[in-house]
């Protein structure tokens, strides 16, 4: 196991994801598109580079609104207003990428979009609990059995 810095561990976190990302992702859109790598691999950079600036815009307003509220608890129904939240904006702004660099209409590039949700949720789950199981937090014992 290793023990990085929190700030470390959150540039490692987001680039090791993103780099796996781009690369399932390219074949996510490959196969829905019947496009090459080639073809495929510059939207998925795109996509990515898009949710990283989202996430990164999106917490910032919602840990404002948390402040503003005085909401000291995420509860499991501000978990899924943050994740419905989050989900949406990229929604807003990925279907303009499909629809433009594939030639596509609203509803395939919907279709593309639900695809990438759906193994995004499964991949950030498991990537989420190998990376962690790798990369202690800093206040964890490395030593512990868990």
């Amino acid at each position: 196991m290793i023990t990085l810095s929190p700030l470390k561990r959150r540039l490692v976190y987001v680039t090791v994801f993103e780099i796996f990302a781009i690369l399932f992702s390219t074949l996510i859109l490959m196969g829905l598109s019947g496009s090459d790598a080639q073809d495929s691999l510059p939207v998925a950079i795109i996509v990515s580079v898009t949710a990283v600036i989202w996430n990164y815009v999106y917490n910032t307003l919602f840990e404002s609104w948390e402040r503003r509220h005085q909401i000291m608890d995420r509860t499991l129904r501000i978990r899924c207003f943050h994740a419905i939240g989050f989900e949406g904006g990229l929604l807003v702004f990925c279907l303009p990428i499909y629809m433009l660099w594939y030639g596509v209409g609203l509803w395939t590039a919907f279709v593309m979009e639900a695809a990438l949700l759906l193994f995004f949720l499964v991949y950030t789950f498991v990537f989420t609990l190998i990376f962690d199981k790798i990369f202690t937090l800093h206040h964890q014992n490395p030593y512990a059995d868990a």
